[in-house]
């Protein structure tokens, strides 16, 4: 009867009343302790309100059985594939709606309704894929920053690829913890070919030397990649991001030199296994005797040019002269390179140019690293000389200043202070 009662009652209410009626008769559903003829004409005028043509009814529907675990999934469904600011408390938060219906709502939905289903508390793969596929940038900004996403590999990398020039885009992936080597090297990728076009059209760089610059800090940040790699996933990781350079056509001759003078070895082994087919500890033995003709062999099988081969026995050498002395696995060796130019220097007949080329690329790059440490630390170092040496002067300076600016009070001239009080009492 009193559902009966409502029915007629919200013929002549006006929205405003119909909306708290509406959300009064959801409350009376999911928390009154309703006999069954009762639920179910409750339930059938709440599925009545459906049809109402203001939508702040709907909406209150919506806020009401957002977040219920009892409500008439039949409502849910409804309410889910309504306009969006109706369906997006019931995206981001209902519990009733399987995977299906979340992908189903995804293809149809707007920017708004693709967000709330990104931002739910619990993502799952599939739902993760298909927002990856089809979603507006901010549903796919949405699922980067948010933990709860069960994000593949794979979808990580179609989001790159669709929003790969957009720097919130890298920025949110980034942000994610145990992101996948081969994401973050498409991420790299991504963003070198965004700042490229963009200096290219401002018109500050031709297409060649910006197209050189991005693809040195390309290799620059896969080295980086590389190393953080090997310490996390060891070997395995390593050798699965190799493969991945190779099929995207990145592991070139001068990423695997630049990794050798940083002191990687690791890459420089998995080139060679991927690159030639053979065992990894035939690789690694003929490595060891990097003077005889076994290596010789395996570099050419490697597809390595052959001009570059003084370069990586010289690196080898250097790197077994030199051990503990690098720069570390991400950043290059000045001694290392050092060495490596005066050997290639002692053998070049003029065949070696693009050889000494990238080398001397190589030790202007780790000069200047250098000199930047260096410098900082000498900043470092005065900044600390400066703030002990202010620490130690006396809170009064002279007999007629204090300064307490260090108390973030002004300072005090006693002088015009005593001139102004005689000034007072004349």
């Amino acid at each position: 009867m009193i559902v009966r009662n409502f029915l007629s009652w919200a013929q002549t209410a006006n929205a405003a009343q119909r909306a708290e009626g509406a959300g009064a008769l959801a409350r009376a559903y999911l928390y009154s302790d309703l006999d069954a003829p009762s639920r179910r004409e409750a339930e059938i005028a709440l599925m009545s309100l459906l049809d109402d043509a203001s939508p702040i009814v709907r909406r209150a529907l919506a806020d009401n059985f957002a977040s219920a675990a009892n409500a008439p999934h039949a409502i849910v469904s409804a309410l889910a594939n309504d306009q969006s600011d109706i369906a997006t408390p019931v995206l981001s938060r209902s519990p009733l709606l399987t995977e299906a219906e979340l992908i189903d709502c995804a293809a149809i939905g707007d920017a708004f309704a693709q967000s709330a289903i990104a931002l739910r508390a619990q993502v799952p793969a599939g739902v993760c894929a298909a927002l990856a596929e089809v979603g507006a940038r901010e549903a796919a900004i949405s699922l980067a920053v948010n933990p709860g996403a069960d994000l593949p590999e794979f979808a990580m990398r179609r989001m790159v690829e669709r929003f790969g020039d957009d720097g919130e885009m890298r920025e949110a992936l980034l942000a994610r913890p145990w992101l996948p080597a081969t994401v973050r090297n498409e991420l790299v990728n991504a963003a070198a070919a965004a700042l490229s076009a963009f200096v290219t059209e401002c018109g500050w760089l031709t297409n060649e030397r910006a197209e050189r610059l991005a693809r040195e800090e390309r290799d620059k940040a896969n080295v980086i990649i590389v190393a953080e790699t090997g310490e996390r996933d060891g070997l395995h990781g390593v050798r699965a991001l190799v493969a991945h350079l190779r099929a995207s056509r990145q592991l070139t001759a001068g990423l695997v030199l630049r990794a050798l003078l940083s002191g990687n070895r690791d890459l420089f082994e998995a080139a060679l296994v991927e690159l030639s087919g053979l065992r990894e500890d035939k690789v690694m033995g003929l490595v060891r005797d990097f003077r005889g003709a076994g290596f010789a062999a395996l570099y050419v099988r490697a597809g390595l040019p052959g001009k570059f081969l003084p370069a990586f026995r010289a690196a080898l050498e250097a790197q077994r002269e030199y051990a503990g002395v690098h720069g570390g696995e991400a950043r290059l060796s000045l001694v290392m390179i050092e060495r490596v130019l005066t050997a290639c220097e002692e053998i070049n007949g003029g065949e070696l140019g693009k050889l000494m080329a990238l080398l001397r690329r190589f030790e202007m790059e780790a000069a200047l690293e250098e000199a930047r440490t260096h410098a900082a630390r000498l900043t470092a170092e005065a900044e600390a000389a400066r703030i002990m040496e202010n620490a130690a002067e006396p809170l009064i300076g002279t007999p007629k200043a204090i300064n307490d600016d260090r108390w973030g009070a002004p300072a005090i001239d006693l002088d015009a202070f005593e001139a102004e009080l005689l000034q007072a009492a004349a």
